[in-house]
């Protein structure tokens, strides 16, 4: 006879399932319970349970929260580590580094000066000197506060991934710019600080991805070949009701820039794109240069080059341009 598979007879986890279904849990914690390896990955591979971090674990129907990741953390965060970098941000704002939600990177916890490191394969350690107010506890982990964690990746990490996680804590940390610039010489002397002083004054809350982020970088490194970029543009329809945002833009030019990014675009959006690009060129003259990784990021990156030739191509069809009226006309509802 065909038996039922263990924990999966009905659509999510249920009584049957051995731990509390709203806490986090540990490999450990299931094997003690009863689950073995072979169950818990198969549970995974069917997404009845989803990984948090290394080793930690929580049933597919509990939402994301920030006690939840919390909770997760204190399950391997020894006393005295401090939760850092991408971790933190992963803490305080939800924030992966890109490919991150697929590769799991070790927790990243390091000891106060002097301690030495931790030494677990679940984790990525060493040592750093932390001021009392660099650190916060959230629920039973102490972690770098987001200005801190702000300070500690625009310093360490890729230039393009700094950028997307300082505009991201910037906007979700409840900090100000100013305290992010106004902190920075504390870091003189000390490895990356230089790109923390150019990154820290650009930083802006209203970019909305890593992606779009980094666009942002690419047009203001063209420097003043380029005027300076505005971030989510509103155009408004016929009624002055906001119609569409773009991520970045110049309205004087009417020229903007937009980054498509592969990994969550589906036909659906790109249908959608579509729609709302034709309508802006047609019914408001906008010139627009659409941007995908391949674009932006590695050798054949050409983005520099497409929104210089953009700005010439906005600026010669602001004079030719006549509004297609059965495209501006919508009806109101």
């Amino acid at each position: 006879m065909p038996t039922t598979p263990r924990f999966t007879s009905e659509p999510l986890l249920g009584h049957d399932w051995p731990l509390a279904l709203d806490r986090p849990f540990t490999t450990r914690q299931a094997l003690d319970a009863g689950v073995t390896r072979r169950v818990l990955e198969r549970l995974l591979r069917r997404e009845f349970v989803r990984r948090m971090v290394r080793g930690v674990f929580v049933a597919a129907q509990q939402p994301d929260s920030l006690a939840l990741r919390a909770a997760a953390l204190a399950l391997v965060a020894p006393p005295g580590a401090v939760v850092v970098d991408w971790t933190a941000a992963w803490l305080h704002v939800g924030l992966l580094r890109p490919g991150d939600h697929l590769l799991v990177p070790p927790v990243s916890l390091f000891l106060h000066a002097g301690k030495g490191r931790l030494r677990n394969a679940l984790v990525s350690s060493g040592e750093r000197t932390f001021l009392p107010e660099d650190l916060c506890r959230v629920g039973d982990v102490v972690a770098t506060t987001p200005l801190r964690t702000a300070w500690d990746l625009g310093r360490l990490s890729n230039r393009d991934l700094a950028i997307g996680a300082l505009d991201k804590l910037l906007r979700d940390g409840g900090f100000s710019r100013g305290r992010l610039v106004g902190g920075v010489e504390r870091f003189r002397r000390q490895r990356g600080v230089c790109q923390l002083r150019a990154l820290a004054p650009i930083a802006d809350a209203r970019s909305e991805s890593p992606g779009e982020s980094v666009l942002r970088l690419r047009w203001l490194d063209v420097g003043a070949h380029l005027p300076p970029p505005e971030p989510q543009v509103p155009v408004l329809d016929d009624w002055g009701r906001v119609r569409c945002r773009l991520d970045l833009g110049v309205e004087s030019l009417r020229f903007a820039a937009e980054y498509d990014g592969e990994d969550f675009h589906t036909e659906q959006d790109r249908k959608h794109d579509e729609e709302r690009r034709a309508w802006l060129r047609e019914a408001r003259g906008w010139t627009i240069v659409v941007a995908r990784r391949e674009s932006v990021f590695g050798p054949k990156a050409d983005i520099e080059q497409r929104l210089c030739a953009g700005v010439d191509d906005a600026r010669r069809r602001l004079g030719e341009f006549r509004p297609t009226r059965a495209r501006t006309t919508t009806r109101r509802l």
